[in-house]
């Protein structure tokens, strides 16, 4: 029988972070190989179904991402581009595919994501959804058909919890709308 596929989620007590463990819980096609927190989380060394307030499951909810990441083929990262950095050479030590959603990252951050990408795959977007990317491809399109008569501008709303603006997928919309004009964002923002 083949072996499904151990995935490890990174940041385990934030909103993306659950949801993406209650996702990988439910799956059958891979399996929850473990869960980090940053060191000091009130989280850590404690099972993580009782943190997430349910009954226990039998996974400790490790600071050691390394430990955890050796044992995965994946690992799923929403957190900070600070966390994200860390991670991703600790994935490339691990041969572990690095999945990014983390935004707000710098190009200096992104520099360092392609140096360790060179050492085990990442898979980086700054909105995974079907959807958005599907949205991104007609912004592009739709830019390059408009001549320069015509502005093209980003509008966004968030909730309060929010931490990074522009988000990701208003960056990946501007990136997107430059690409079709023939500019880079930076120089149009």
């Amino acid at each position: 029988m083949t072996q499904l596929p151990a995935i490890a989620i990174v940041g385990a007590s934030g909103r993306m972070g659950q949801m993406l463990i209650k996702t990988v819980l439910d799956s059958d096609i891979c399996v929850l190989a473990g869960v980090t927190e940053r060191a000091g989380h009130d989280w850590i060394g404690k099972d993580l179904g009782a943190c997430m307030g349910g009954s226990e499951i039998g996974i400790m909810v490790s600071d050691d991402p390394l430990e955890v990441f050796v044992k995965s083929q994946a690992v799923i990262d929403f957190t900070t581009p600070t966390a994200t950095v860390a991670h991703a050479a600790l994935c490339a030590q691990a041969r572990a595919v690095h999945i990014v959603g983390t935004t707000g990252m710098t190009d200096e951050d992104m520099d360092k994501l392609r140096a360790a990408a060179r050492h085990a795959p990442i898979v980086q977007a700054g909105n995974m959804s079907l959807g958005v990317n599907l949205l991104v491809q007609l912004t592009k399109k739709v830019a390059a058909a408009l001549d320069a008569d015509f502005d093209i501008e980003v509008i966004e709303a968030h909730h309060r919890h929010k931490v990074d603006a522009p988000s990701g997928t208003a960056l990946m919309l501007g990136e997107a709308a430059a690409e079709g004009r023939g500019v880079l964002l930076k120089d149009v923002r």
